[in-house]
């Protein structure tokens, strides 16, 4: 009698193995997804708990508050069935059927599948609960009035699911789904019409968000990156850093950090490949790639023996005094790249002034697998006059010296991060 109770007890133990270990593969497997869906960027405010919510989304209708997605059944999504988490996800419906903003992209994260949603829940509900009510947002009216999120959805979305292009092979289609769904990168790089939609004819063709100019990412070799190879695309997205081609700043650094970095190689290389095959765009006719702008600074030289007033030093002495003890007098960078080079470099080549004046302004930080990246900002040191001939002088001699930067543009994005520049000029059109 003792012999089968023994054998139906290490039976039980062996199933409840197979079961504990099966969950922890789940729950894993939805730890990876989330970080590929970059989900703790938009629901961790500043200093806050992970998940927990809370951060503001400024848009010219209002202020957006990210919502508490830890499993806290009081403050955040503990009571929420699966239907009800795959509803908010995909199709952008809150627990009571309220239409929820556009700043989840429900738009792309519709394209998830069922397996990845569920997977995505199960690890946010193995996460400890975090106690943190949602703040209201401050919308202007009529937007606050969710109703009319209904007219929007029927013009700007379409609730589908990712289907697989039979015609492309495992690679591509891979690539697609992480790019389109996962990462929903058209949300940033795609430029919006008039109802705040994304604009299908136009997509990755660029975009400014807080800011910042969200770069084309098309195929196309003058305004996009067809120019790069699949491998500057991969160390871009692992590490923040193409060699000749730029660094990440600003919210695409924060995508590096929390994000992409984490991806595996397959991952990042199915990227690379179907990013490679997006449709060329070319809507502002560029004729010159952004990173192919600049030559090394001889400054140094032709400052000396000149009047520390002379009218042409001002931006050429910031430089020298500023920059040049990371990026060297000549501005070609450090040997090992961790310094970059600001020739050739996709930030000061860029049609629009905007990067890099946020660049200047805020510096860069970023975590990636090898350490921290850093360059300090200097909003606190320098007047908007002296980053104004800068960022001039940095034009002059690496980008593009027909692009102007007044101090009053320096003012307004340093104190509005989210208006976009009235005057911002690509080189073609200053030139017409």
């Amino acid at each position: 009698m003792k012999t089968p109770a023994l054998i139906a007890l290490v039976s039980l133990t062996f199933m409840v193995l197979q079961v504990q270990a099966a969950t922890a593969d789940r729950i894993e497997r939805g730890e990876y997804l989330t970080r590929a869906a970059d989900c703790v960027a938009c629901h961790t405010d500043e200093g806050g708990e992970p998940f927990a919510g809370g951060s503001p989304f400024k848009t010219p209708m209002g202020t957006i508050y990210s919502s508490n997605i830890t499993p806290d059944r009081e403050t955040g999504i503990g009571t929420w069935s699966d239907e009800e988490f795959a509803r908010a996800v995909r199709e952008g419906k809150g627990k009571e059927g309220e239409n929820l903003y556009p700043a989840m992209p429900y738009t792309s994260y519709t394209l998830i599948t069922d397996e990845d949603v569920q997977l995505i829940k199960d690890y946010l509900f193995s996460l400890p609960p975090v106690r943190r009510r949602d703040q209201k947002d401050d919308m202007i009216f009529p937007f606050n009035v969710r109703l009319g999120l209904s007219a929007w959805k029927l013009v700007d979305f379409d609730n589908r699911r990712f289907q697989p292009n039979e015609k492309m092979d495992d690679k591509w289609n891979r690539g697609a789904y992480l790019v389109e769904a996962l990462g929903h990168c058209g949300e940033c790089h795609t430029p919006r019409n008039i109802t705040m939609g994304m604009k299908t004819g136009e997509r990755y063709a660029g975009a400014m968000l807080e800011g910042w100019h969200a770069f084309n990412i098309s195929s196309d070799k003058a305004a996009g990156i067809g120019d790069w190879s699949q491998d500057d695309i991969v160390n871009y997205l692992r590490s923040g850093h193409a060699a000749g081609k730029g660094g990440a700043a600003g919210p695409m650094a924060e995508v590096i950090e929390n994000s992409t970095r984490y991806l595996t190689d397959d991952d990042l290389q199915a990227m690379a490949y179907y990013l490679s095959t997006l449709e060329a765009r070319n809507p502002d006719k560029e004729t010159r790639a952004r990173t192919d702008w600049g030559q090394a600074d001889q400054s140094v030289v032709t400052l000396r023996g000149k009047a520390f007033e002379a009218a042409d030093a001002g931006g050429a002495r910031l430089f020298l005094g500023n920059c040049a003890s990371c990026h060297s007098f000549s501005g070609t960078g450090s040997g090992d790249g961790y310094y970059p080079s600001l020739v050739n470099n996709s930030t000061v080549g860029a049609a629009t002034i905007n990067n890099l004046v946020k660049v200047i302004l805020n510096g860069v930080q970023r975590h990636t697998n090898e350490g921290e990246v850093f360059m300090p900002g200097f909003a606190g040191t320098l007047s908007d006059e002296q980053i104004a001939a800068l960022a001039g002088h940095l034009l002059r001699q690496f980008g593009r010296p027909e692009l102007k930067v007044e101090a009053s543009n320096v003012k307004e994005l340093r104190t509005s991060p989210d208006i976009e520049l009235e005057d911002k000029l690509s080189a073609n059109q200053s030139k017409s």
